[in-house]
């Protein structure tokens, strides 16, 4: 795991005492006195390997997935710390519904081990931004219960305002790949004085298509963004037995 910055040992601890006062419930499971419990963890659904060396989707052999060699999506590369399925799926619909601060924080600490091991290039992390209904309804973006203690432990600049959307898109659920790309294509706008010739981390918390990342990436690069990597906590497989977002 990286190296601790002072902010984030200080955010841990906080959230350390506040544990001792107010015993946490796993997200997970249900469990009582931890945010996010060992057996849980041990139980995390992986993806099996080898991905594809773009969208991250598992593949029977090394090199690109059909869909990337037709149509190359616009990030570097997707990654996907887990499958949504249980547990953590469990635990995406926690910090979704119920703004469970301290499950994103608990969670952050297993992706910085992952993004750490990516060795990827970035300097600044950038949530997907939700639209101004969804924002408005909920009064705060998931992602960015997680994106930014990852931030923290990283060491790296969180930048939530980097990325805006232009328009309301529909929900993505139960849309064909092509209605998903063409549902979110020229939705999104990027600020070039927080991300011109920055290494981007685009963080999402479940990726089905990818389609939703790259048209992300896309705005990223026409504002001058040096490189973009796209992170999402799960990811959709439905072809291989588990559910999409």
């Amino acid at each position: 795991m990286p190296v601790s910055s002072p902010a984030y040992s200080a955010y841990r601890l906080l959230w350390s005492g506040l544990d001792l006062l107010f015993p946490p419930v796993c997200g997970g499971c249900g469990q009582t006195g931890s945010r996010w419990c060992g057996n849980c963890q041990q139980s995390l659904p992986k993806l099996s390997e080898p991905v594809c060396d773009v969208c991250g989707v598992p593949l029977e052999a090394a090199g690109l997935c059909a869909d990337c060699q037709r149509a190359r999506p616009r990030f570097n590369a997707l990654r996907s710390w887990s499958a949504f399925d249980a547990p953590v799926r469990n635990a995406l619909h926690r910090l979704k519904y119920r703004r469970d601060i301290g499950l994103g924080d608990a969670l952050a600490v297993h992706l910085s081990e992952y993004v750490a091991g990516l060795n990827w290039p970035i300097n600044v992390v950038v949530p997907v931004p939700l639209g101004r209904g969804r924002s408005h309804e909920r009064g705060y973006n998931q992602v960015g219960l997680i994106a930014r203690p990852l931030s923290l432990a990283l060491r790296l600049a969180y930048v939530p305002g980097a990325l805006m959307r232009t328009r309301e898109t529909r929900s993505q659920v139960g849309l064909t790949k092509n209605q998903r790309r063409d549902n979110v294509s020229g939705a999104f706008r990027a600020d070039g004085q927080l991300v011109k010739n920055k290494v981007v981390l685009l963080m999402d918390d479940v990726a089905t298509t990818g389609s939703t990342l790259s048209s992300c990436a896309e705005a990223l690069y026409a504002a001058g963004a040096q490189d973009v990597f796209a992170l999402t906590v799960s990811r959709a497989l439905t072809r291989h037995g588990l559910h999409s977002a």
